[in-house]
């Protein structure tokens, strides 16, 4: 992960965000899954957020992705899972009227994570250690 800037900041914030289709449904793959890795890689180009790493499984995605501090990471998942089941209803559309019926594709749940250059006890020990320097 590399340190990006803006006018103001300078900053290192990488988000692993996992999240699942409805009901756990094994439909991420074969087309979906390229179209899916696509359209994900598209809008997080449009979005300017560093897509680190991409993964589709059959009932969930993974990605890594470093975006300003600006950005909550709640909105990045919100965006890429909006604009990817949209793009999935209208390019497979007997996906929606199989299993999706009457509801969106994605769950609401989403799992967060960050992920930086140092550890946790590494930024402990700094602070707690701020006084004793001169």
């Amino acid at each position: 992960m590399q340190t990006m800037s803006t006018n103001h900041a300078k900053f290192s914030l990488g988000y692993h965000i996992i999240w699942c289709p409805k009901y756990r449904h094994q439909v991420l793959k074969d087309l979906i899954e390229i179209e899916l890795k696509q359209v994900l890689a598209e809008t997080c180009a449009h979005y300017e957020w560093k897509l680190e790493s991409l993964e589709v499984m059959p009932d969930h995605v993974h990605i890594f992705v470093q975006a300003n501090p600006q950005t909550a990471p709640v909105e990045i998942a919100k965006t890429l899972k909006s604009i990817s089941a949209v793009h999935l209803f209208n390019s497979f559309p007997k996906l929606k009227s199989r299993k999706f019926w009457g509801s969106g594709l994605w769950s609401r749940g989403t799992y967060y994570a960050t992920a930086g250059h140092i550890t946790e006890d590494s930024v402990r020990k700094y602070i707690e250690t701020q006084k004793s320097r001169d």
